[in-house]
Order: C-alpha cells, then structure tokens, then sequence
C-alpha cells in the first residue's frame, strides 16, 4: 500500500472557490517511484536518495521524459558495444565466434543474403539460393531498403555489411528514441515508469539483432495516441505497425472487448478503420504489383518449422510426435485463438473494467507463447507493454533475468551445435531449461497482471484512485454492460471496489452535493454550477 505521503502528493486538491480554475488548470505532481517502490527506493539510495517532498520536478531542463530518453540512448549505445566482438569480426570469421560472444545479429547477414548488396528490389526480384523473395512484412522491408539507399558503396564484403548494419543501429536507435518518449507519456502522470523500459537488461542485448524496433515504435506511438483519446490516430499507427509485424493487430481483441462493456463501440470503429486503411496502403500497392513477394511473408510464416524458443521445440525433441507445420500450424492457430478468446473474456467478467495496457500485454504474451517460434529479440514487443501494466520493479526484473538467460541459453546452445563435435557451449537439456525460464517469467508477469485485474486494489496504477490513465476514452467511462445487468456504480469499476478506494484514502466523495465528486477514478467538475444530479 502507498504511504500517507504518497497518496496525498497523488491526489488533485480541487482549487479555491472563486478562482475561476479548473481540473486542467491544477497541477498534478508525477507519481515518483522512490516513494511507492521498494526496489526504485534501494536503486535510488546511489543516486543520493528518494525523491524529497519539494521535489520540483518540471522546473528545470531534466524533465522525467529527458532524463528517460536519455537513459535509454545510454543503455542502447551499451548495447552497440556489446556487439563489438561481432563488429570486428564475429560475424564473418568463424562460425562459433557470434554465438560464444552472444552477439549475433540478422542485419549485416541479409545485406548480402537478401540482394540489397545488389540493388535488388525487395519483394519484385527474385533472389538466388533456397529464399526467393525477402520474408519480411512489407513496411520492414521498406525500412531495410532504405537502410540500404543509405550505405555506402564500395568496400570489402565485411566492409559493406559493417556499414550496413551501424545506418541500420541508427536507423533503430531513433526507434529506441520514439519508444522512449511514448513510454514515458502515455500515462502522463507516471512519467519515471518509462525507465522501466529504459533499462530494460533485453532491450540492450537485443535491439539490434532485427528489426523489431520499428513496429515496436509504432505500437508505443499507437498506444499513446489512445491514451490522449485519438482513435483515429491510434488505428493509423496500429495498422502501420501491423506492417511492419504480424503480432500488434492482437491488440484490436480485448480493446473491442473494453470498447463494448464501456460503450465506447464508435471510437473502437474508428481506430479499426484506420488501422485497417493505413495497412492495405502500405501493402495494396505491393500486392497489385508483385504478389508472390508479398505473399513470401505468410507463406514463410506457414512453410516454417517449429523452431527456437518455443514449447513445441521442447515436445518436438522430447517425443516422437508429429510436429509437422501441418500439424503444428492449426494447433497453434487454435490455442492462440483460445488465449485471445480468455483474455477477451477477462475483459468482460471482470468486476472491474481492465486497463487497456494490462490485457494489451496478456494478448500480445498470448501470441508469444502458442507461437512455434520465439526469437530473442521478440521480447521487445512485451517491454513497453510490461511498463504500463505492471510498473513494479521486481516483477518487471524477475521476468527480465528469465528473459537474459534465455537470450544467453539460446546463443550457447547455437555454440555448441556449430561448433562441431568438440564444441563448448550448452547442451540440448541446458537449452530446453533455457526455454522454460522463458516460459515461466513470461507466464508469472501475465500472471501478476491477473491477479491485478481480478483484485483492483493491488493495481500499483489505481491506488492513487485512478481508472484507466493511459486508456484514453476508456478513462473513467460508465460499465455499460454493468448497468444493462441491473448493477448502477462508479465508472469502470463496483462498489466494493469504491469501499476500497475509500479505505485507502483515495478522493471518493459519495455526495451528489459536492461538485468535485469522484467519478471513476478522475475529479471532474460538474459543468452547470447547479447541477446536482450525479449525471457529470
């Protein structure tokens, strides 16, 4: 629970009588970490402590969102370092060298590998060699080619895929940049959550292993549109970054779930059309013109077997089933299904109405864990998620180690399977032990941000008496499908949950006489002086 101090810094004192100021016009301190987490306190005591009371937070150029950009750059540029035994060399001398140093990447491999060497045009030429055309979404493949406009020519072959991948780094950072920023708006006031992703120990290791990054960066962009209740804005990034890769369409799932219990069915139009239109034009051109390119993705995505990281790789080395993608494809496609069918589902039995960010997690973790592939740099996707549903620190780090271990386990493994027989590294039964802690970090976060949903009041996030801050026109919205079934209570949430709030010493004021009554977790003021009816 919050102490004394921190719940009365995080709750809005209404203005003077008289002042003629509003709700917006008062200020609202940021919610700093150092007073309401235990492991931000003990990380804090190097930097000179927690945060003092007359802590001015905005008054100078060190802003939260600075100081998490900039944390961010830092951890990044850590991450280019810790690719340098590959730089200079790893990559292209010896085939054990990048899996012993675990600093493997895709980016400067595919130069040469998918034709952009040569000049050739992703998706309308045709390769050479077992890969015919470029197996990427269309909107990654752009961004590779232009990556490629900007190296430079001439050179050595290690030379050219050198320069390819450091304007690629680049090219990512400014992604790592966006990132940055959106996770540290989109609940305006928790700006300190976005160090959460900052210093995220995987974000290092594996920005730049592909390029995830981008569609990364839209999601988070997507994400604080709805927060600034932008629909339309949202769906354009949403559908921009479903371009990009396949698994931010999930999103759309449990938001129509919390648009339809909410109400709020025409803004869920609305972003579904844009998400919808801004895909088929980035892709409608390219399928018109060059199908078999732009269908090589999915067909890919079909033909591949189960692979690295998964639990069926596990079931497949383990037993004798068939594990055929004819056979493994379905039932992945089915458990998937089941899992966004479970996370929607949550979404509407709820006592509470979730938060947008908790059951965008759930479903995106959904689809990681059914896939038949898992590649390390796909807990990218989770990060930003992770940082807005359950900013807790030990919770976020529990799942980062699991996260580290595998990202060592799987490069180990690779060192010892090309290596020969001689080869040092980490056995099969090593790897697949790699593969559970994935497994289970992954499935204890999910688990946490659960038990958050069912029990509200352990939610980090609505203990100040907030509802949903970065859920946008979700935001203190009324239970509409609560209220058809006879139940008539705050926004978003039941009347236990309001005896809670109470209990906690959150703003709840029952009196319809009070202009400045709690209404789901925000103090609106009525907007007649007279209007006493409860109906704000």
């Amino acid at each position: 629970m919050p102490s004394a101090e921190t719940t009365h810094q995080s709750t809005p004192e209404p203005p003077e009588p008289g002042t003629g100021a509003t709700v917006a016009q008062v200020r609202v301190e940021p919610v700093s970490p150092t007073h309401e987490d235990p492991v931000a306190v003990t990380g804090s005591e190097f930097l000179g402590g927690p945060s003092g009371r007359h802590l001015l937070t905005g008054a100078s150029w060190w802003s939260p969102v600075r100081v998490v950009v900039l944390v961010a750059m830092a951890l990044f540029a850590l991450g280019l370092i810790q690719k340098a035994p590959c730089y200079n060399g790893g990559w292209f001398y010896g085939a054990g060298a990048q899996y012993t140093h675990a600093c493997y990447s895709d980016i400067p491999h595919l130069y040469h590998a998918r034709g952009f060497a040569e000049g050739l045009v992703p998706y309308f030429d045709r390769l050479p060699g077992d890969m015919d055309y470029l197996e990427y979404p269309v909107l990654t493949g752009v961004f590779m080619e232009v990556a490629s406009w900007l190296t430079p020519d001439g050179g050595s072959f290690q030379d050219q895929s050198q320069n390819y991948w450091m304007v690629n780094a680049g090219m990512l950072m400014v992604c790592a940049a966006v990132i940055a920023v959106c996770a540290a708006r989109t609940h305006a006031r928790r700006p300190w959550d976005g160090l959460l992703v900052a210093l995220a120990p995987a974000y290092a290791l594996t920005a730049t292993i592909n390029w995830d990054l981008l569609a990364v960066a839209l999601t988070a962009g997507a994400m604080l549109m709805w927060a600034r209740s932008r629909p339309l804005a949202f769906g354009v990034l949403l559908g921009l970054a479903t371009a990009a890769k396949l698994y931010p369409v999930f999103l759309l799932a449990p938001l129509l779930a919390l648009c339809w219990r909410s109400g709020r069915l025409r803004e869920y139009a609305t972003a579904v059309a844009g998400a919808v239109g801004a895909w088929l034009v980035v892709n409608v051109p390219v399928m018109l013109f060059a199908f078999e390119g732009w269908s090589k993705f999915y067909r890919f995505s079909q033909e591949r077997s189960v692979d690295f990281g998964s639990f069926w790789l596990i079931l497949d080395q383990r037993t004798d089933l068939d594990l055929s993608p004819a056979v493994v494809n379905p039932l992945a496609l089915v458990l998937t299904l089941m899992a966004v069918a479970g996370v929607m589902a949550l979404c509407l039995s709820a006592r509470r109405r979730p938060r947008f960010a908790q059951v965008a997690f759930l479903v995106v973790a959904a689809f990681i864990l059914t896939n038949k592939v898992y590649s390390p740099q796909y807990v990218l996707w989770l990060v930003p998620l992770a940082a807005l549903a359950r900013p807790r620190w030990r919770d976020f780090l529990i799942w980062q180690a699991c996260e580290v271990m595998y990202f060592l386990g799987i490069w180990m493994y690779l060192a010892q399977t090309s290596g020969g027989d001689g080869a040092k590294g980490l056995p099969l039964q090593g790897y697949q032990f790699a593969i559970l802690l994935h497994l289970v970090g992954t499935l204890f976060l999910c688990a946490v941000i659960v038990r958050d949903i069912v029990r509200p009041e352990g939610d980090v996030v609505r203990r100040s008496g907030e509802d949903d801050p970065s859920g946008g026109v979700l935001d203190g919205a009324p239970d509409v499908s609560r209220r058809a079934a006879g139940d008539d209570f705050s926004p978003g949430g039941s009347p236990e949950d309001a005896e809670r709030s109470d209990d906690a010493g959150s703003p709840a004021d029952e009196s319809d006489d009070d202009p400045w009554k709690y209404r789901g977790g925000s103090l609106r003021k009525e907007k007649a002086a007279g209007n006493k009816d409860g109906n704000g």
